[in-house]
């Protein structure tokens, strides 16, 4: 069946962070303030006033919620709130004449990495959460076709409502965009759980307003847009990942068909150097594919920080020594130094086939505790993603808000940066990233809640830097241990998949092979493409033609 469409209403010697010295500095960045209120102007009357947050307006919404220098970095002159293609196509028609900077956001909820707020202080924020429908649920074929408004709650509960044999994935947090959080390779925990992977088909506003849809729907009429990724010729889907080169309008995703029953399993490690086995155990399972879903390790401070405040053990200064850990350890009774989550999915047969697989693997290493409950379907229709309760949820792609809880680890006024890179799938590998960032984050004074989620040949590294936003010296510590920990490992041959703001530049930089090549192909399409400028300039590192030049002066 097809459901029908439904709207929802420092460390020595790092380079200083750039910095704005006011917010009347962001009216210069991008033209007279004169220009600007004329474009403003404008902007009202093709989409009303409603739609439109002007200079003076409260734009509190698109600064980074935890910004680390201060809220002025990276300030808006304003925002506006399309609800079409039509009207998008207004906004860029009055952004090129005008040349003032758009920068787009879904739901501006890519937070650790700048939030809504723009990379180039002065830019007008297009904010598409007004655009919010499910155009397509197809339950045979297992796709939805959505518009950039639409969050992974929203989705979710269409599922449940008209009680569809899906499943969806979803990351940590559930309130982000469904497309935007794909666009961005986000990752969740279900099979499905590289989101980028699953796409399938989509429609992108370029610059100069022409609509453009990829794969199968540059074909009038097709039935297969989302079934097909290929399309006739180039595949360009890809361009428009964490990309400045368009506007995503529509996005066709693939969901997952629900299964018989699902295992939640759960793996401790009693010790700190059972990392690289477990890893290479977990790699293994994963490569062979009896481990189907993105599985979730981490140390015994990262799980500890989702639960209780630090003050409860330790409220001194730097990072908590390893006494302090101890002591948290013996309080709570936790025996155990790294926990890994992870699901097991299909029919009975398979589920327990691969659970002895997984439980005689995992007992190689010593002291190692492997357990398993079954989530079953209460009817025969299969398990539906909502019948599966608590944490495990997750894995049944249940949107949740629990990784909410470790913003209360430093205190109420807590801020985070993340620390993304790409690791292979090795356990020397892992165990050597893991040693080289705990002890930058103890020189820095920062706990390292360390985290690995596998994918199937890699290791997605999420370190939360966690700290107080009032305290200067934490935040300085934060900033200066991510711009560490980036050049250091760029050094090693290991990059970052996410920045924030502020550090897209410096990742971009790492990625150098050939005098930059990459990038220079990447700036060619935005010349092209864009030739005047205003698609989000400087996202992932990549400058049109005429701001070319605060990339070198940035950093």
């Amino acid at each position: 069946m097809r459901s029908a469409a439904r709207r929802h209403h420092s460390s020595p010697g790092a380079a200083p962070l750039p910095r704005q010295d006011a917010a009347d500095k962001a009216y210069r960045r991008s033209g007279s303030s004169g220009r600007i209120d004329a474009a403003y102007g404008r902007l009202a009357a093709a989409l009303g006033d409603d739609a439109v947050l002007g200079p003076g307006s409260d734009l509190s919404a698109y600064e980074d919620p935890y910004a680390f220098g201060g809220s002025e970095d990276f300030r808006c002159s304003g925002a506006v709130l399309p609800r079409s293609v039509e009207e998008v196509q207004a906004v860029l028609a009055i952004a090129n004449q005008h040349g003032i900077p758009i920068w787009t956001v879904s739901t501006g909820r890519n937070l650790g990495y700048g939030g809504a707020a723009p990379r180039v202080s002065g830019a007008i924020v297009l904010d598409m959460q007004r655009m919010n429908r499910i155009l397509e649920v197809d339950e045979e074929h297992a796709y939805a076709l959505v518009e950039p408004g639409v969050r992974f709650v929203d989705l979710y509960e269409h599922l449940r409502e008209h009680r569809l044999k899906l499943w969806m994935s979803a990351p940590s947090l559930g309130w982000g965009s469904v497309l935007g959080n794909a666009l961005e390779r986000g990752i969740g925990y279900t099979p499905y759980g590289d989101h980028a992977a699953q796409i399938c088909g989509m429609e992108v506003v370029l610059a100069n307003g022409d609509v453009v849809r990829t794969g199968m729907g540059a074909l009038p009429g097709a039935n297969t847009w989302q079934m097909y990724k290929g399309g006739y010729g180039p595949s360009l889907d890809g361009l428009f990942l964490q990309s400045n080169l368009g506007i995503v309008t529509k996005l066709g995703l693939w969901l997952m068909p629900q299964p018989d029953g699902m295992m939640s399993c759960t793996v401790h490690f009693q010790r700190e150097s059972d990392l690289e086995a477990a890893i290479d155990v977990l790699a293994s399972l994963r490569r062979r594919e009896i481990i189907q879903s993105n599985a979730q390790l981490g140390n015994v401070l990262r799980d500890v920080a989702h639960r209780y405040p630090r003050s409860r053990w330790y409220d001194g200064p730097g990072a908590m020594p390893d006494e302090v850990l101890d002591e948290v350890r013996r309080d709570l009774g936790i025996g155990w130094w790294w926990i890994l989550r992870f699901g097991l999915y299909g029919d009975k047969e398979l589920r327990d086939a691969r659970f002895r697989i997984v439980q005689r693997e995992f007992s190689r290493i010593p002291g190692a505790e492997i357990t398993g409950h079954e989530h079953l379907a209460s009817g025969s229709d299969g398990l539906h993603a909502w019948e599966v309760e608590g944490p495990a949820g997750r894995l049944a792609g249940v949107p949740g808000f629990f990784s909410l809880n470790a913003l209360k680890f430093r205190g109420d006024d807590c801020g985070h940066l993340d620390f993304s890179p790409i690791v292979a799938s090795s356990g020397r590998e892992a165990a050597r990233v893991y040693n080289h960032v705990k002890a930058r984050a103890r020189e820095h004074g920062i706990d390292y809640l360390a985290g690995f989620t596998a994918g199937v040949r890699h290791l997605n590294h999420v370190f939360t830097i966690l700290y107080e936003k009032h305290d200067a010296k934490q935040t300085s510590s934060a900033a200066a241990l991510l711009d560490t920990l980036i050049r250091e490992m760029g050094r090693q041959g290991i990059g970052g998949y996410r920045a924030h703001l502020a550090f897209m530049d410096l990742i971009g930089d790492q990625f150098s092979f050939n005098e930059h090549a990459l990038r220079r192909l990447n700036e060619t399409l935005k010349d092209a493409l864009d030739p005047n400028g205003i698609l989000s300039p400087g996202k992932q590192g990549i400058w049109p033609a005429a701001s070319r030049k605060q990339r070198a002066g940035t950093r």
